[in-house]
């Protein structure tokens, strides 16, 4: 591909010798310069220009009647054109890369690298920002082994883009502190609310619709056997094996965070049994709600009862192949999963 200005530039030289003079292939050579502005420096695009001007006056000098001057001026325009776009397309791309910095910075963050296994327990994550360039979304989790047993946590903040990042940060920062203090799931999502208030209250969202968030907590004790789940207005999570699912719903909701103040901080927690060979996926909302070109979401329940038996990793692999085929690589929100697998002693 990058060759190809200069496969370009010698395919309209030969046809521009080897045919009649009416058919003017040499006014072409102009294309060979400007296509090199696309991917070339600006010196190699100049040196490629200056090389099409002498091509010309060399078949000038084949073809007398070719109109040299007249393309011979196209060339030197357009190489002084295609020379300032490459010029300005090298800022951009400059510019892009220390966007690019700043977003695996604030990745490293929001989500940082976690631990693919503790004790018996296997985890895998996957994440997928909805903004083309950006790394990062509104969709956060987060993983840590405290004194209570594997504490998880996944959720999504209203909104997409770098403008969700800093509300999703302030909460993952309160669940690593409050994991190690908090005996108590409620108390612990009582920590995220209050943090999500303050960064909202700090930094207000623009226009008028309220920023929150929905969040699910999950504690898997060290001796396994049973999960508590506290969720906070989030898709339910999944349990997988040989083909049962399990849907995870709670018997009564709690609130959103941020929201706690004005509808209640009533939490629950439930319990649910978790077994070895146990496979729990925790998804955002972006997953379920993936659609197709006719507007359908995304089969995800159907879709993993078809699983076969596997490790997280080969799952959540399968579930991002599946997502991008589903929806012709158009995601219209972020995504993010954890897939976890209680491993036999």
């Amino acid at each position: 591909m990058r060759l190809s200005p200069v496969f370009l530039t010698v395919v309209i030289a030969s046809l521009a010798y080897t045919t009649p003079p009416d058919m003017a292939f040499s006014r072409l050579l102009p294309a060979a310069p400007a296509l090199a502005a696309a991917m070339w420096p600006v010196l190699p695009t100049v040196l490629l220009g200056t090389v099409c001007l002498f091509l010309m006056i060399g078949l000038s000098l084949v073809f007398p009647d070719l109109g040299t001057w007249w393309t011979a001026s196209g060339i030197i325009a357009v190489t002084v054109a295609a020379a300032y776009g490459s010029h300005v397309r090298l800022q951009r791309e400059r510019t892009l890369f220390q966007v690019r910095l700043v977003a695996d910075a604030a990745q490293q963050v929001v989500l940082s690298p976690m631990p693919r296994r503790i004790g018996a327990i296997e985890i895998e994550s996957l994440y997928l920002a909805a903004a083309a360039e950006a790394r990062i979304g509104g969709d956060f989790y987060e993983v840590v082994d405290t004194p209570f047993g594997v504490r998880l946590l996944i959720g999504d903040v209203r909104g997409k883009g770098l403008p969700a990042v800093g509300a999703a940060a302030a909460i993952v920062n309160a669940f690593r502190e409050a994991s190690y203090s908090e005996n108590d799931l409620v108390d612990v999502a009582r920590r995220l609310d209050a943090s999500s208030t303050r960064y909202n209250a700090a930094f207000p969202p623009e226009g008028p619709m309220e920023r929150f968030a929905t969040a699910l907590l999950v504690q898997i004790p060290h001796g396994g056997g049973r999960i508590d789940i506290l969720n906070c207005g989030h898709p339910p999570p999944l349990i997988l094996n040989r083909g049962i699912l399990r849907i995870l719903d709670p018997a009564t909701p709690s609130p959103l965070l941020s929201l706690a103040e004005l509808i209640g901080d009533h939490y629950t927690v439930d319990s649910f049994g978790f077994a070895p060979d146990d496979v729990l996926l925790l998804y955002t909302d972006g997953i379920a709600e993936a659609r197709a070109r006719d507007g359908e979401f995304f089969p995800l329940t159907a879709w993993m009862r078809r699983q076969p038996q596997a490790p997280p990793r080969d799952l959540l692999t399968a579930l991002h192949r599946d997502l991008l085929r589903y929806s012709r690589g158009r995601l219209d929100d972020d995504i993010a999963a954890l897939a976890v697998r209680l491993g036999r002693p």
